[in-house]
């Protein structure tokens, strides 16, 4: 007589993890100082910077401009601790123990990370607000950018837990994770862009052997630029390949990190 399969795990340890992961963010004074070190640096770059109230104009792409920057800091500082920490401390193994799989224990710590930049990115919202008191928005645009600037949160999230897999220092894994992420960021600039012309030359590069070489050129680099998938969204144009651009890095980000944890 066979022993019958053992039930897959259901939805509510899958849930308590993330409301544990969650909570985990709000439990240290550092969250807090990120989430308004995150705001500061938004309202001065987007006023002080970026000219928004100079500029005259009721829209909130100048603001906007600067997000893939503050990404590029705020989600290796909050994705650093999603394995790095459990590894320091010794909890991994005790955290595997739950009744959920290590891929579901992985969507767990990315979502709850994923909610915490969304709570970053929500606490700018009197910017939007002045600027409709000031003017009259479009304000499809600006939920566009939003939608946008979150989606490129969530990029940057990928990237960083792929970090954190990989070391149990949260130091090495927000570096590692910030410099990765800061690349991406420069990707698509004009000084960048003469960089890679003058290394690539005009024909690009050619990458493989025989039939299965394929030539890579600038403009095929500035299409994995955060700012360059970014734009569109600034503008209220939701094209559907810079929205799977953003969910591939972050998803595959995801995936990696934890094939990384299942191998050790």
């Amino acid at each position: 007589m066979t022993s019958p399969a053992p039930a897959a795990p259901g939805l509510k340890p899958f849930a308590a993890m993330l409301r544990r992961e969650f909570a985990g963010y709000f439990r240290t004074p550092l969250a807090y100082v990120f989430l308004a070190v995150f705001n500061a640096f938004a309202v001065s770059l987007a006023f002080f910077v970026g000219g928004l109230y100079e500029s005259g104009v009721a829209s909130l792409d100048r603001f906007f401009l600067y997000h893939p920057w503050l990404w590029a800091f705020l989600a290796p500082a909050a994705g650093a601790r999603l394995w790095a920490e459990e590894r320091r401390q010794g909890t991994l193994e005790l955290l595997l123990t739950w009744p959920i799989t290590v891929w579901q224990a992985a969507l767990g710590k990315f979502l709850a990370a994923w909610l915490f930049l969304a709570c970053a990115l929500l606490m700018t919202l009197p910017v939007a607000f002045t600027v409709g008191w000031l003017g009259d928005p479009d304000w499809g645009v600006i939920l566009s950018g939003y939608a946008g600037s979150l989606l490129c949160a969530g990029a940057c999230l990928g990237v960083a837990a792929v970090a954190s897999a990989l070391t149990r220092s949260q130091v090495i894994a927000f570096v590692t994770g910030f410099l990765a992420c800061f690349l991406l960021v420069l990707v698509g600039y004009g000084v960048f862009d003469e960089l890679l012309a003058g290394l690539l030359g005009q024909k690009g590069l050619v990458i493989g052997w025989r039939q299965f070489a394929f030539r890579v050129t600038v403009d095929d680099f500035r299409q994995i630029g955060l700012w360059r998938n970014l734009e569109p969204f600034t503008l209220g144009l939701v094209d559907a390949r810079p929205v799977a651009y953003f969910l591939s890095v972050a998803f595959a980000g995801l995936g990696l990190s934890t094939i990384i944890v299942e191998r050790r």
